[in-house]
């Protein structure tokens, strides 16, 4: 028989079972309560240390403009290099040929532009007011982006940059709505350029085609082409007032010719002149011959009646070539006055004088075309007027 425990070793194992510790056993390592902390567990927010940067703001805002509320534009963020990325590759001729966009610049070639019909695909401003200035229904179709005016200086070809450039889609002559006014004073006068590479030329005998009132003008391969900022700076709009057909070869150019058309040649070489005598003199066409010569492959250049400029010459339809300053009318443009019984245009200057300039020659001789188109035009109108005799 087992001995039963002494009084005094019960009372000592009573007390060590009231003193343990009620709840769960402790497991090893001395993780005490960790079953209960999983059984109920606390989300903690961690606060914001006031040392982190802020989040960096988006690339750019879109704003409803105050001056236009129909209108919302993007703002351009700081390091937008958006608007020299796009004014670079748009000076570029074979970027202008590959993807058809052009680059305007300023209120009044950009809003001759949308008011002929013009598609706009960008527009980069520095103030709202700017959009105030152009037809918001036109610019809707635009993605309008505002820049700081110090970028726009840095990439703008004026003086005087306004603060507005845009982006548009090469116009398309037979797609355009030229002003009612232009199209009012047209004549049956058109222009043929015959290798003019000078820019600031060119700009100019395009505003003077518009300025007569030419029905068209005509660009040969070999012409700087006319949306390169330069000549678009000096036309002043005149791309949105006469149609303007690029590129061609003399092959083609007289498919868009009329009909029964005559075209003449502007020439400075006065055979009066280099010979010595009076180049004021009166002088016939049958009187003042082009001496014969030879083009580069060895075939006879077509000779023409020369005659002065202010001579009559100009019957509907009639067509003017005008030559560069550098290698002059080509055989091709003589050839082709030569078969439409053409003449050349004498502007006589005083012995000793250079050439005049392509683009003075120009203007010279297509205002006087205007005139006798406008004179004879008047005449032949006068006499449908005269009473019919009983």
């Amino acid at each position: 028989m087992a001995a039963l425990p002494s009084r005094g070793a019960a009372m000592a194992a009573l007390r060590r079972a009231l003193l343990r510790p009620r709840g769960p056993r402790p497991e090893p390592g001395g993780r005490r309560g960790v079953r209960a902390l999983r059984r109920s567990p606390v989300r903690v927010l961690q606060p914001q240390s006031p040392q982190e940067p802020p989040p960096p703001p988006p690339p750019a805002a879109v704003e409803r403009s105050a001056a236009a509320p129909g209108l919302w534009y993007e703002k351009a963020a700081p390091g937008d290099r958006r608007l020299g990325k796009v004014v670079t590759i748009a000076k570029s001729k074979k970027f202008r040929d590959n993807h058809g966009k052009v680059l305007l610049e300023g209120h009044r070639l950009i809003k001759d532009a949308l008011e002929a019909g013009a598609v706009p695909q960008t527009l980069f401003f520095s103030t709202v007011g700017h959009l105030k200035l152009l037809p918001e229904a036109e610019i809707k179709r635009a993605s309008l982006v505002k820049v700081k005016f110090e970028d726009i200086k840095t990439w703008s070809d004026l003086v005087t940059p306004q603060g507005l450039l845009g982006i548009f889609s090469k116009p398309d002559p037979a797609k355009m709505s030229y002003p009612a006014a232009q199209l009012a004073n047209s004549l049956p006068l058109l222009l043929i350029c015959d290798n003019i590479r000078d820019p600031g030329n060119l700009g100019t005998i395009l505003r003077s085609a518009a300025g007569a009132g030419c029905e068209k003008v005509l660009l040969t391969k070999g012409c700087v082409d006319p949306w390169e900022p330069k000549v678009l700076r000096a036309g002043m709009g005149a791309h949105f007032r006469v149609p303007i057909i690029t590129n061609l070869d003399w092959e083609s150019v007289p498919t868009n010719l009329p009909a029964g058309i005559r075209v003449c040649v502007a020439d400075n070489n006065d055979p009066d002149a280099a010979a010595g005598r009076a180049s004021s003199a009166p002088a016939s066409p049958k009187s003042v011959k082009s001496s014969p010569k030879l083009d580069e492959e060895g075939a006879a250049i077509p000779e023409l009646a020369a005659q002065r400029y202010y001579e009559d010459w100009a019957r509907a339809p009639v067509a003017v070539v005008i030559g560069g300053e550098t290698q002059g009318l080509s055989p091709a443009a003589l050839g082709l006055a030569a078969s439409t019984g053409g003449k050349r245009l004498l502007i006589p200057v005083v012995p000793g004088v250079d050439s005049l300039n392509s683009a003075i020659a120009a203007g010279i001789v297509l205002f006087e075309g205007k005139r006798q188109l406008l004179w004879r035009h008047k005449r032949e109108d006068g006499r449908q007027k005269l009473p019919v005799p009983g």
